[in-house]
């Protein structure tokens, strides 16, 4: 098994995606890329932390190869907004990339560049950023989707879209 780190905005919304990906064993929301050790939600909600809500995904490269998961992260949320997701902004909601060493690194490069030139008068701002310290989020948030974000109004709003993305571009990628 192999892990990717991945910030698009909620992390909620993030998590719902990669859950149905097919070779994703696991899903933890958490933070990345901030000056705070530990972190909770409210300091990170705050924007004065630095860090990322942030996805790290457990996957079988047998399975899905860390290209397509990128492919699959570019392709569902919306890398073309600085600091925003929607109705969330803030730094903490960036785009980024947080590799797991060089061949990611250069992955995760080659996924931007791929994106940008499927997408001819958008630029993605995403960013790959790292190394940098993993904080799981707390409980609550972890499988957040399945739960509590069933009956939540900005998860019902924000997540089937997100979902359909996943289904019209990845459908090969979707667990069955």
């Amino acid at each position: 098994m192999t892990q990717a780190i991945l910030a698009g905005g909620c992390f909620w919304c993030t998590e719902a995606v990669f859950r149905q990906v097919d070779g994703v064993s696991e899903v933890e929301s958490g933070y990345i890329g901030g000056t705070v050790a530990d972190p909770t939600y409210k300091q990170v909600c705050s924007g004065t932390t630095g860090h990322a809500e942030a996805i790290r995904v457990t996957y079988d490269p047998a399975v899905i190869d860390y290209s397509d998961v990128v492919d699959v992260f570019m392709g569902t949320h919306d890398p073309t907004t600085l600091n925003r997701q929607g109705n969330d902004v803030g730094t903490q909601y960036r785009s980024a990339i947080f590799p797991l060493g060089d061949e990611q690194r250069t992955e995760a490069e080659a996924g931007i560049a791929r994106w940008n030139a499927e997408h001819p008068g958008q630029n993605a701002v995403t960013t790959i950023e790292g190394p940098a310290a993993w904080y799981p989020a707390e409980d609550y948030h972890q499988e957040y989707w399945e739960g509590e974000g069933q009956r939540n109004p900005y998860c019902l709003a924000v997540i089937p879209p997100k979902l359909a993305k996943l289904q019209k571009g990845f459908a090969e990628r979707v667990k069955s």
